[in-house]
């Protein structure tokens, strides 16, 4: 990397921005911090990406030499197409005025962006990156859970975020997971997030997991909210029998979605 390189005002002004999201942003983002487009962002990020500071992921970027690249933007990077189809399935059981819980699920980061078209939607969510996507369009409130940050997922968790989630009734509460077992329903790689997902669902009246093909079968240590709390799994492909007839026992809907959102 060479470190001599002389930056414009908009590369330094990008460069700033990176350093005060903590070293990672995403490109919307970083336009709204910046007051420009996505498509000023887009280009700035490659011309500081040539000089080896920055490294462009799908829909962000991070600083380069800080840490390795933080995870969130490496899920969010993976099968972009299915998830931004499964979040587009998502958004349409959204309606205007609903009071609804979104977590921090890359898959619901894309479905944060499909809510932006929504009115007057009060928002609850963990989530830095679904706050600053929904905060100030059409009327939306938003309330960002407090607690502790984790940086690797771009949210908070733990005893303050479980308190305060508490305090709100939802109407529709939209979830992501790590792994589905047909045994043992819906599994987690982080025990924080899996008692959040259990006290959200608790105040739900209607409960949407996300959840890409890549997760059937797949598995993770810990035990989600109970399955039969869920109503409604948005998926990009319907899962094999042995799982579907695990869905249907527990009284789980499935909408399967194309890329381009048609429902299968």
């Amino acid at each position: 990397m060479n470190k001599h390189v002389k930056h414009s005002h908009r590369e330094l002004e990008l460069l700033d921005s990176l350093r005060r999201f903590g070293g990672s942003a995403r490109n919307a983002e970083l336009a709204r911090s910046m007051d420009v487009s996505e498509e000023t962002v887009r280009r700035t990020v490659k011309a500081l990406s040539k000089s080896g500071q920055v490294a462009r992921v799908y829909g962000g970027a991070y600083l380069v030499g800080t840490s390795e690249e933080p995870s969130f933007f490496s899920r969010i990077a993976e099968h972009p197409k299915e998830k931004r189809a499964i979040a587009s399935g998502v958004a349409d059981l959204v309606a205007d005025g609903m009071t609804v819980f979104l977590d921090v699920g890359s898959t619901t980061a894309f479905v944060a962006e499909e809510l932006r078209s929504r009115r007057s939607l009060l928002v609850v969510t963990n989530s830095i990156v679904v706050a600053q996507t929904l905060i100030g369009h059409n009327g939306n409130r938003v309330f960002l859970l407090g607690g502790e940050m984790q940086s690797d997922e771009r949210g908070s968790f733990g005893f303050t975020a479980e308190q305060q989630a508490q305090r709100f009734v939802f109407d529709l509460a939209v979830l992501s997971a790590d792994a589905l077992s047909a045994s043992q329903g819906f599994l987690y790689l982080n025990s924080a997030e899996a008692n959040l997902a259990g006290v959200v669902a608790d105040r739900t009246g209607r409960v949407v997991i996300a959840l890409d093909r890549t997760k059937f079968g797949a598995t993770a240590p810990y035990c989600g909210p109970p399955p039969e709390k869920f109503n409604v799994l948005v998926t990009d492909r319907a899962p094999e029998s042995g799982v579907a007839a695990a869905l249907a026992a527990w009284g789980i809907e499935i909408v399967s979605v194309k890329r381009d959102g048609v429902v299968c």
